[in-house]
């Protein structure tokens, strides 16, 4: 390559002027290039090109690439030509080099700059990765990917944080989940999945929580909860090895050090999770979910590991999963922790109209508001099990990030709502 003419284009992301030689770096999505301009050789024309440039300016340069071991990635460019295509106007809302410190709020106010960061490139090639290794998994494991309605009519998870839209003249709602279509679409295409946005109307203010989110679910006919939790467990390591292996530069530029994690995942009941805390000053009551405190210990006794939770009590989940054989007051449902993080929840599913009305009832729901759904058990419903993996958390925890937000390209949340 030294010796090349090369036509490049980027963001002006540094200027250097040191009397007798100007050093631009310009970026782009695959990082930074060198642009060295010795001032008594340059054109006059392109001195003043140069003397207009400030930073985040957009442009494009022709040159010729010099080997230049000190440079970023090892070569220079000597520009013969620079074309102004965008001028950014100053003073800019973030510095995008990193170097003046901003909270995150201001970050995401001025978003865009925001992402011109190197950790957020980094961050969204890591996202882009993520997705193609689900899957190329998925589809190697024999899943169709489906697109389920995201307006409906009824609440999928029992109508607990839902945002209300006006759909013509009838009240509808943004989807949760598509926990009842995917169940439906098992009893045609018997393995299915899809990666797609839902919302909760989520009151909760912390790092882990917001009301549009993007999830990984599946759902498999003639499949047990002992199915789908290998088959997350097998996911969750080829997902590691995958972004391992394609985004070394990435990861560098996030000092995370990503390890395959070892198999099996630990796995822990319920019961002996209470226990486990207990042990250590918290008490729970039976049938409660485990509480913020409660999670911050199971993560400071399992950092940066992945384990499941088996076996919670059935009053605790939603009304479609089954209650296990012989002590119906537990059920067949896991959920998937990284940490104090709760990467995934699932399980064997209800596919016994009978059963399903009496849980329905259970939880104060009405049969009615689900009659198309309980109608599709009529047409012959095979056992099925499955999950659903929230993408922007695993991307949390594959790079190490410590608030959801930095993890989704627009965030919404109880107090954003732009840009």
């Amino acid at each position: 390559m030294d010796g090349e003419n090369v036509t490049v284009f980027g963001w002006v992301h540094t200027i250097r002027d040191l009397g007798g030689i100007k050093f631009i770096l310009l970026a782009d999505r695959e990082g930074i290039i060198q642009l060295t301009i010795p001032v008594k050789e340059a054109e006059p024309q392109l001195l003043e090109k140069v003397e207009r440039l400030r930073k985040q300016c957009v442009i494009g340069v022709r040159g010729r690439v010099r080997a230049y071991e000190k440079a970023h990635r090892g070569v220079e460019i000597i520009p013969s030509e620079i074309k102004i295509l965008g001028v950014a106007e100053h003073p800019l809302d973030l510095d995008p080099t990193g170097r003046i410190p901003a909270d995150l709020d201001v970050r995401l106010n001025a978003r865009i700059l925001d992402l011109r960061r190197p950790e957020g490139l980094a961050i969204f090639k890591i996202n882009h990765h993520v997705l193609r290794a689900v899957r190329d998994f998925l589809e190697g494991e024999g899943f169709l990917e489906v697109q389920t309605p995201k307006i409906i009519a009824t609440a999928t998870e029992g109508g607990a944080a839902l945002f209300p839209i006006v759909y013509f003249d009838r009240e509808a709602f943004l989807a949760q989940s598509p926990q009842l279509y995917k169940e439906q679409l098992t009893s045609v295409f018997e393995k299915v999945y899809e990666v797609a946005p839902y919302f909760r109307a989520e009151e909760s203010r912390t790092v882990r929580h917001v009301a549009e989110f993007t999830s990984i679910d599946i759902e498999m006919a003639f499949a047990t909860v002992e199915d789908v939790v290998d088959l997350l467990e097998r996911l969750i390591v080829y997902v590691v090895a995958y972004v391992k292996a394609k985004c070394a530069s990435e990861l560098e530029t996030l000092k995370v050090n990503l390890k395959i994690p070892p198999t099996p995942f630990k796995r822990y009941t319920y019961d002996e999770v209470l226990e486990l805390l207990a042990e250590r000053g918290l008490k729970i009551p039976w049938g409660e979910d485990i509480p913020t405190p409660g999670l911050r210990m199971l993560g400071s006794l399992h950092p940066e590991t992945y384990y499941f939770i088996l076996d919670w009590p059935t009053e605790s989940k939603p009304f479609y999963i089954k209650p296990k054989d012989g002590n119906p007051k537990l059920c067949e449902a896991f959920d998937l922790m990284y940490g104090m993080l709760e990467l995934a929840s699932g399980g064997t599913r209800i596919h016994e109209k009978g059963l399903l009305v009496e849980r329905l009832k259970s939880q104060g729901l009405s049969p009615e508001s689900f009659k198309h759904h309980l109608r599709v058990f009529d047409y012959g419903m095979p056992p099925h099990a499955g999950w659903g993996l929230g993408l922007n958390r695993l991307v949390m925890a594959l790079t190490g990030r410590e608030n959801i937000r930095e993890c989704i390209l627009f965030p919404r949340d109880r107090d954003r709502l732009t840009p």
